[in-house]
């Protein structure tokens, strides 16, 4: 009777181990950080993307809204949290290539300090101005900014945003840097001052400004991408409108601390990858003209790379702009 005992304690013993590991990452929600304010573009992508990698993940992935210093501070939060899969990121361009040159004392290192999982989508970079800025196409307005430097006003969603981070690059192609930049809290303030007619023009992501463009109520001069994009196909690429220098995308991919288990990034990733091979999750993300990314580009290596390509291609006009 003895032994029998012993034998269904140890049998007992090896069904629950056997059920925890089976368990496994995740056993409870997830928090992901997104560095700027709800509503803005890198939130809404979070949060389609959170939908549905939370079905995979079989635990809500919970967005929290962490805004501030361009970014930096939520994913300064994200990236020195406890590395055990529980608190991840969702940022962008300006947050992981541009924020090492834009903040000299940044906390984090986006390069070699943190862990990348995948990037979530590419979001097209536009020039657009008010309806009734007097240039009437993208030479046109290379022209006109050209000889009225002193006058020409552009707004931006602040220091280290993609707003401020496209457009600097592009006044340095221009050669037109001291041109003067309006600062916003936030990409809402600075296009609602731009379609009444305060400021003159901007640079943004597709996902910001789709929606006033259709409407007339302002006008797009460009996109910096190589192809036309289907959620705005009327407007001609920066390489068709006489500017093939000027060619960005802005994007937005997940990262979390270094030193997260394997096991943590693996199911991250194909909780991404699943996300964005779901047909109802890419009609979301496709009709806010965001660009789907490649198979490479999701892995944490691809995303990485991504990163460091696009920090390489800003730092030399960011070290050099003035920080306004």
């Amino acid at each position: 009777m003895k032994k029998l005992v012993l034998g269904l304690a140890a049998a007992a013993a090896l069904t629950f181990a056997g059920g925890a590991q089976a368990q496994g990452y995740p056993t409870k929600p997830i928090t992901m950080i997104v560095p700027f304010a709800a509503g803005g573009p890198t939130d809404i992508i979070a949060r389609i993307v959170a939908d549905n990698m939370s079905k995979t993940l079989g635990q809500q992935i919970v967005i929290e809204n962490v805004a501030g210093a361009g970014g930096t501070t939520g994913i300064t939060r994200a990236v020195t949290a406890a590395p055990d899969g529980y608190t991840i990121a969702m940022g962008h361009l300006g947050t992981f290539s541009a924020a090492p040159a834009t903040y000299p004392g940044l906390k984090y290192d986006p390069i070699n300090g943190m862990q990348t999982i995948g990037l979530a989508g590419g979001t097209p970079i536009l020039i657009v101005a008010r309806k009734t800025f007097e240039p009437k196409d993208l030479k046109e307005f290379v022209a006109y900014v050209k000889a009225n430097t002193d006058k020409v006003n552009e707004a931006h969603a602040g220091l280290g945003s993609v707003s401020w981070t496209t457009c600097t690059l592009l006044k340095g192609i221009l050669g037109t840097p001291k041109i003067n930049a309006v600062a916003y809290r936030g990409t809402g303030p600075a296009l609602n001052d731009l379609v009444s007619g305060q400021v003159d023009f901007m640079c943004d992501q597709i996902v910001s400004v789709a929606e006033q463009v259709r409407a007339n109520s302002i006008k797009a001069y460009a996109i910096a991408s190589a192809q036309r994009s289907p959620a705005l196909p009327d407007v001609p690429t920066t390489k068709e409108a006489g500017l093939p220098e000027y060619q960005i995308e802005a994007w937005n991919g997940i990262a979390g601390p270094k030193g997260m288990p394997k096991e943590a990034v693996d199911k991250l990733v194909d909780a991404l990858n699943k996300a964005l091979n779901d047909e109802g999750t890419k009609k979301r993300l496709l009709d806010l003209g965001t660009v789907l990314p490649t198979a490479e580009e999701r892995t944490p290596a691809g995303f990485a790379a991504l990163i460091k390509r696009d920090a390489d291609k800003l730092t030399p006009a960011l070290s050099a702009a003035p920080k306004q």
